[in-house]
């Protein structure tokens, strides 16, 4: 049987208002934080007692500290922690816990209206400094592990930083698994809808407005991947999403539009390839090629790094197992008819 330990945590400055906050409505930020981490929080005014095992005390403490920091004031007023915030830094100091601290690589700091963006997990972690580090980065693996957002945050960093002169995001125009038939609108209006994701990324950082006037001046370019054919793009940021839709020959072709001083970062998820039956996935086809060549990173996330929803990563999880477990049914299905093949050739 685990002993159970308690500890104080002292939360200073005394502010009703930023206590308020960090406990959240009804308490449902402890609450949640008792949930997800298996402790018993109690307090009264800054005073909190935290009760559990002892590693997992002493880290729930250091949690509670660093959401009070959160609430300091902003322009004369207490901001409200969501339980978004909440989650992400539960996240954030689980994985602190697991990693060591030279683990994390160069972070990408970027103020947004949501506070600084930087990596939540080693995996992330890897992932900005290999995009730093690399001409050719791919981010693989599941939905919600901040591939997309990510790339993005270095595109606008790099842009910042004046290292590239405009932004190109793109992705293949492939329908879900649906038929949306006839779209209305000119062209921009109809491929709008794939290219959503990428929009949201770029006004959550740099605002609606900028976000704008950079389209206009063709700072930021956002097209669809048939457009890229016959162009060389230099000084630029170009992220490719969703590249589990493209071709073998729209991966290649994107890959050799790539020019000088120009950085690309391929993202896209292997498990959810909406192309036509018997038409082969680009991305599979290039992790097979690509895999040793020089200046080319691959980063492959998993359920753990899912930053979204809690259930979310359980969800990952759940159909990772499920395809590992028929993988290894179709493997011993296939060794049982080889050796009942052998057996009949014998005899």
């Amino acid at each position: 049987m685990t002993s159970l330990v308690s500890s104080e945590v002292t939360l200073e400055p005394e502010d009703n208002k930023r206590l308020l906050s960090l406990c959240g409505p009804f308490d449902d930020n402890i609450k949640q934080i008792e949930r997800r981490l298996g402790v018993e929080i109690a307090y009264r005014n800054n005073a909190f007692t935290v009760t559990g095992e002892g590693e997992q005390v002493n880290g729930v403490g250091e949690l509670l500290k660093l959401l009070y920091i959160e609430t300091q004031p902003v322009k004369g007023r207490i901001p409200e922690l969501a339980p978004e915030q909440v989650h992400l830094a539960i996240q954030e100091a689980k994985c602190l816990e697991r990693a060591e601290a030279g683990h994390y690589g160069k972070e990408v700091h970027i103020r947004t209206k949501r506070g600084v963006i930087k990596p939540r997990n080693p995996n992330q972690s890897k992932y900005v400094a290999n995009i730093i580090g690399h001409d050719i980065s791919f981010g693989i693996g599941p939905a919600g592990t901040g591939k997309t957002y990510l790339a993005v945050a270095c595109a606008v960093d790099a842009l910042e930083r004046q290292e590239i002169r405009r932004i190109l995001l793109t992705r293949p125009a492939v329908e879900a698994g649906e038929k949306l038939g006839f779209l209305p609108g000119d062209l921009s209006q109809k491929v709008d809808p794939y290219l959503r994701p990428l929009y949201d990324a770029l006004f959550e950082m740099l605002g609606f407005e900028k976000v704008e006037k950079l389209i206009e001046r063709n700072v930021i370019e956002v097209a669809p991947l048939a457009y890229m054919r016959g162009r060389t793009l230099n000084d630029a940021f170009i992220i490719l999403d969703e590249s589990q839709n493209t071709t073998v020959e729209q991966m290649k072709m994107f890959l050799t539009r790539i020019g000088f001083n120009s950085q690309a970062v391929i993202t896209g998820d292997i498990t959810q390839v909406d192309l036509p039956r018997g038409v082969r996935s680009g991305l599979r086809h290039a992790i097979e090629v690509l895999g040793d060549v020089n200046d080319i990173s691959f980063n492959f996330f998993n359920a753990h790094d899912v930053v979204r929803h809690p259930v979310v990563a359980r969800i990952v999880q759940a159909y990772e197992e499920y395809d590992a477990e028929q993988e290894k049914i179709r493997a011993d299905k296939k060794r049982a008819q080889e050796e009942a093949s052998k057996d009949a050739d014998n005899n």
